[in-house]
């Protein structure tokens, strides 16, 4: 089958691939970039393990051809944190709120949830569990992760909420 080259910037760099036109973008991340914290649980869209942002966004990478993403920014999980190498807001907020289990998941629910909160600085518990909607964790109760995303929320620069009067 012929290939086509497709031009990204994954994580803050350019990447340059060369793919048959049928390739998920999945596949590059995972398979010609070593981007493994993007994970593959179901194939169908159904699971939310393979969300990355494209151009700011949540997307399933697993149903987004690399084609697709040809010219735009890609952010993993492993380009979610600071460059000094310590932990997104987020990512800290789950650790801390004990939001994982096998954590098989945890990438996906990472990457909604910030895209959520980019959309929402002050989400309340229900739109939390709404935004949550296409992704599947198969481990815990969701409550932690709930609750992570409510802390990460408040932790996350320029999303302070308001303090309630004493």
């Amino acid at each position: 089958m012929p290939t086509v080259t497709v031009n990204l910037t994954v994580n803050r760099k350019p990447v340059t691939a060369s793919v048959e036109p049928r390739t998920l973008l999945v596949q590059v991340l995972r398979e010609k970039l070593g981007l493994t914290g993007t994970h593959v649980g179901c194939d169908t869209s159904q699971c939310g393990a393979c969300v990355v942002h494209v151009d700011g966004r949540s997307v399933k990478s697993c149903t987004m051809l690399a084609v697709q993403a040809d010219g735009r920014q890609v952010v993993t999980i492993e380009g979610l944190a600071p460059a000094d190498g310590g932990l997104h807001p987020m990512q800290e907020a789950f650790r801390q709120h004990h939001g994982l289990q096998c954590g098989y998941c945890t990438p996906g629910m990472v990457m909604s949830a910030v895209d959520l909160v980019s959309q929402n600085p002050t989400p309340t518990e229900h739109e939390v569990r709404d935004g949550l909607e296409g992704n599947i964790c198969r481990c815990t109760g969701y409550h932690n992760i709930v609750k992570a995303i409510l802390a990460g929320a408040e932790a996350m620069p320029g999303n302070r909420r308001a303090t309630p009067p004493i």
